[in-house]
């Protein structure tokens, strides 16, 4: 499966990308590109696939993706979604910029990005302020805002890093595989889905199915399968007062003691101590 190659174009005067795309250009398939990408969601929730990690997005959150990162963003439902998308090569303020000693730091977060990052602590005000800015900035004034950003995520200790590895490019011949594989997850992960019913959704017998997703993902289809119901369920125990019971059932899992089971793995944490968690931080 090699992801779809992205080049958005750079308008006449500008050095790098900053724009909003909003639904339907906001719906892109798993997709790479050589640019590295900074991303302000400003409407519309859903899943996020970067690399081999699967988490909510929703509006406020910030991503720096990494060069030839494979990614995706899937909306929630019919929503409207959109972000500021923001596309630059590391060498777009020329070839020695980067060599500079003063910005080792700089390049240290450039190796980090290769995994994709999500900052979680206090530069997200500010960082949203400053993308939001830089979609409209011109001349000098855009280069600064955007080594402004970076500054910020460079000094952001509460990040988090998302994917557990740089992801392979493999064969042409599967481009939109993954992608098919994502959309029909996500649109039936309330449902019993077995590796034979999604193998044949991918056109491949199970065993060529099953390694081929570890290999391009580093993880088991079924461990794929279960971020998702538990990323459903985290959003179901913080949004509703639904029993515990009826959030298991209603994320895809057919019985309490596997959905706790795979809540503690994911989310280091029982159902119960996650939502009342929540509304500790909330109140």
């Amino acid at each position: 499966m090699k992801p779809l190659i992205e080049r958005l174009p750079v308008a006449e005067g500008n050095s790098f990308v900053a724009n909003t795309h909003r639904t339907p250009r906001f719906e892109v398939p798993w997709h790479q590109h050589v640019e590295y990408e900074l991303i302000l969601i400003t409407e519309g929730s859903g899943l996020g696939f970067i690399g081999n990690y699967v988490g909510e997005f929703k509006v406020g959150d910030n991503f720096f993706i990494g060069s030839n990162m494979p990614h995706t963003f899937k909306k929630e439902n019919n929503n409207i979604t959109s972000a500021i998308v923001v596309q630059f090569t590391d060498s777009f303020w020329g070839a020695d910029f980067l060599a500079l000693p003063e910005n080792k730091l700089l390049r240290d977060l450039f190796r980090l990005s290769m995994k994709g990052i999500k900052p979680e602590g206090k530069s997200k005000i500010a960082l949203t302020k400053l993308i939001k800015k830089l979609e409209h900035c011109t001349g000098v004034s855009r280069i600064s805002t955007l080594l402004d950003c970076l500054d910020l995520l460079i000094n952001e200790d509460n990040k988090t890093i998302l994917s557990t590895s740089e992801m392979p490019v493999l064969n042409e011949k599967y481009q939109d595989r993954m992608d098919t594989i994502f959309k029909f997850t996500i649109s039936n992960f309330q449902e019993q889905i077995t590796l034979n019913q999604i193998a044949s959704i991918a056109n491949m017998t199970v065993t060529a199915f099953c390694f081929y997703f570890k290999k391009s993902t580093k993880k088991s289809y079924v461990e794929f399968l279960n971020e998702i119901r538990i990323g459903h369920a985290c959003k179901l125990l913080q949004s509703t007062n639904k029993p515990i019971t009826e959030v298991c059932y209603e994320s895809g899992f057919n019985t309490a003691a596997n959905f706790n089971k795979q809540f503690i793995k994911f989310k280091k944490s029982s159902p119960s101590r996650f939502r009342a968690n929540f509304k500790q931080t909330k109140f």
